[in-house]
């Protein structure tokens, strides 16, 4: 991958992932052993420190009942710009792919956008998002396979697809610099 993305400050986990479990009324016990963590690994996290990677806060989240980015969007100032290859980005440890979050979904509307970038060899799978929830992708350079787990199609840049983001489901760069918007709708 070009450039390393840029880590998210834990802070802001940590401040998110106390926010949300408090507004869940759960234990550290209960949320770590509904998203299938160690409860050390919480802990760590919640007192920002650690290296959480996509698919922990994805599970996080998931447990949670929130959009993922909900555990990573910073404070919003009244404009925001996020230059290419600033954002906020989170690094797979799975794959050669890393999601930056560009707008997480404000009061009333149910969408985030996210710019990924992914290098061909390994595929990202995806575990379920919360219920109700529906990927759209749009390519900008290179090319991917994506979609549910058993009806992947392959894209090209300028392709549209959209799918159940609430199975499971892939995205697999098959081009070197290949890079994609994702939009998560929330319903």
């Amino acid at each position: 991958m070009t450039g390393s993305p840029s880590r998210l400050p834990l802070e802001w986990i940590a401040a998110s992932l106390k926010r949300e479990r408090a507004r869940a009324g759960l234990s550290l016990s209960e949320l770590a052993k509904r998203a299938g963590i160690a409860k050390s690994t919480l802990s760590q996290l919640e007192a920002g420190a650690g290296n959480p990677s996509v698919e922990t806060l994805w599970a996080l989240g998931v447990a949670l009942g929130v959009p993922f980015s909900v555990l990573v969007e910073p404070p919003a100032p009244s404009v925001r710009v996020i230059r290419a290859g600033q954002g906020p980005s989170v690094a797979s440890e799975k794959a050669e792919y890393a999601a930056t979050l560009l707008s997480a979904s404000p009061p009333g509307a149910r969408r985030d956008i996210y710019h990924l970038r992914a290098e061909p060899g390994a595929v990202r799978e995806s575990e379920p998002h919360i219920p109700g929830t529906v990927e759209h992708l749009i390519v900008g350079s290179g090319r991917v396979k994506a979609g549910p787990a058993g009806e992947t199609v392959e894209l090209e840049p300028g392709d549209y697809m959209t799918y159940r983001g609430d199975v499971p489901h892939s995205y697999e760069a098959l081009a070197p610099g290949t890079s994609f918007v994702l939009v998560m709708q929330h319903v």
